[in-house]
């Protein structure tokens, strides 16, 4: 078994989505979720079939957010994975219930605008995700002036009250 992290590529400020289903039906079914969640979302799909043909299956509203699934799904080359990229001003906090409820979803690795490595196993069957690295690792415990600034940023941004 050979392991191999994959850096996703991506616009910095780019939110994505990865995951690991277990049908075909996940590409028309996660479209339908998030164009019924989020009305004229534009996003990106790619999911990468475990059987059959093995193909990399696509669909979306937005063309440079399906080029940046397709690409990065070829990259991670994991049977029955799929990546959502977000376009700009689209988030996953408000589209990630829906796509945890299509039948086919059996995993959420990561949502995320920051930084990703995906740890990938190797063997010679094919390839799996074992996990990914998410951002950067702490450097110190949010103290008084960090929480008061959580909550300001949350209520500036509409999140909170």
């Amino acid at each position: 078994m050979n392991l191999t992290s994959v850096k996703i590529e991506k616009p910095e400020e780019i939110n994505f989505i990865l995951g690991q289903s277990h049908f075909i039906k996940t590409v028309e079914d996660i479209h339908e979720a998030l164009v019924t969640a989020v009305p004229g979302i534009k996003f990106g799909l790619a999911f990468s079939e475990a059987s059959g043909d093995c193909l990399v299956r696509w669909t979306g509203t937005d063309e440079a957010m399906i080029e940046l699934a397709r690409k990065n799904a070829q990259g991670i080359g994991a049977g029955h994975s799929f990546i959502l990229f977000l376009g700009p001003g689209f988030f996953p906090v408000n589209v990630l219930n829906a796509v945890k409820m299509v039948p086919e979803v059996c995993r959420i690795f990561c949502a995320t605008a920051n930084p990703v490595e995906v740890l990938v196993a190797e063997t010679e069957q094919g390839r799996g995700i074992l996990g990914v690295v998410d951002g950067f690792s702490p450097k110190g415990v949010e103290a008084e002036d960090g929480i008061a600034w959580r909550k300001s940023f949350l209520r500036q941004i509409g999140y909170k009250l």
